[in-house]
């Protein structure tokens, strides 16, 4: 028998595929359907508190419509972000009742004190570990990029005072120097970091004039991306990695594993697919370990990392050279 265990965050995984927050996650049952597929564990969609401040706003506007008086309104700040915590909290107690597999709560704020809070209520509600999916466009001309390292810094210690449960920290490649950066996470006392999130991404509709939303899925392709960074950081930094977008099939887990990955998140192709394309991702996986003659992961895992080429150039070269001359 192969052994497609795992350690990921300090939590026990049957394996390293981890179904990412999305729709699939949003509910119990499909967190359920998740696990029947075969998945080591699931992050549960994320707690939006940009939603959750979209909502209360949709109050007020509705409220202001019919000219009624905003002050007695003020406490809907609290019933809306209430009800919206309540209904997440349900929902990772019911998926940790439900199911076997470890639980990953996930958290995405803004610059606010909405993460230690959530992150209270969630360890409290059962979750198994929290996600921090954390992203600060570096649109803004007015902050540097030092400040907004800061700001990553600070929060993750701020949460982590405050919870006990392992915590995870899934970033985006925006920064001035992301290897130096992922490094100093890495040692702040996070369990893992998670290379990299997938953003909403803006399309033009060149008839209506109009801003739209681009695709919504990933692609293969995306997957360069993450490999780069997962194979050129293993074996340096003080937590476990974890790959994250363009993980299509069991070609794409292994090359994540092989770059150095403790674990990896898959969601377009779950969502495309049914919760079910887990288990031939993984059987993908097994006949590859049985053609190589690997037993575990641990035989192959980091193999093609930069910390065991022999051409460590090869990993940092930027350049097409002669492949487009």
């Amino acid at each position: 028998m192969l052994d497609l265990g795992t350690r990921y965050m300090g939590l026990t995984l049957a394996n390293p595929l981890i179904a990412g927050s999305s729709a699939l996650t949003a509910t119990v049952d499909g967190v359920k359907k998740a696990e029947k597929g075969g998945v080591g564990a699931v992050v549960l969609k994320s707690i939006f508190e940009e939603e959750i401040a979209a909502e209360y706003d949709g109050v007020l506007a509705e409220a202001k419509a019919k000219g009624l008086s905003l002050e007695s309104y003020e406490y809907y700040d609290y019933e809306v972000r209430g009800d919206r915590i309540a209904a997440y909290v349900d929902l990772v107690r019911g998926a940790k009742k439900a199911v076997r597999i470890p639980v990953i709560a996930s958290i995405n704020c803004t610059y606010s004190h909405e993460w230690v809070t959530f992150a209270r209520e969630l360890e409290a509600a059962g979750a198994d570990g929290l996600e921090l999916n954390m992203f600060f466009l570096p649109s803004d001309l007015k902050r540097s990029s030092e400040e907004r390292e800061r700001d990553y810094l600070t929060i993750i210690a701020k949460v982590l005072k405050q919870v006990h449960i392992p915590v995870a920290l899934k970033i985006s490649p925006y920064f001035s120097t992301l290897a130096q950066m992922i490094q100093k996470l890495s040692g702040s006392g996070i369990a893992a970091i998670v290379l990299f999130n997938r953003f909403y991404s803006i399309d033009f509709d060149v008839e209506k004039l109009a801003v739209t939303s681009g695709a919504g899925l990933s692609v293969p392709a995306e997957i360069n991306l993450p490999l780069r960074w997962v194979a050129l950081m293993a074996r340096r930094v003080s937590c476990d990695l974890a790959g994250s977008t363009g993980v299509h099939d069991s070609v794409g887990l292994i090359k994540l594993l092989l770059a150095g990955a403790k674990a990896v998140q898959v969601v377009s192709s779950l969502s495309a697919n049914g919760a079910g394309h887990a288990e031939v991702i993984l059987a993908g996986l097994n006949a590859w370990m049985q053609r190589h003659g690997f037993r575990a992961l641990q035989d192959f895992r980091g193999k093609l990392s930069q910390a065991e080429s022999e051409d460590p150039a090869a990993y940092e070269r930027v350049q097409f050279m002669k492949h487009y001359a």
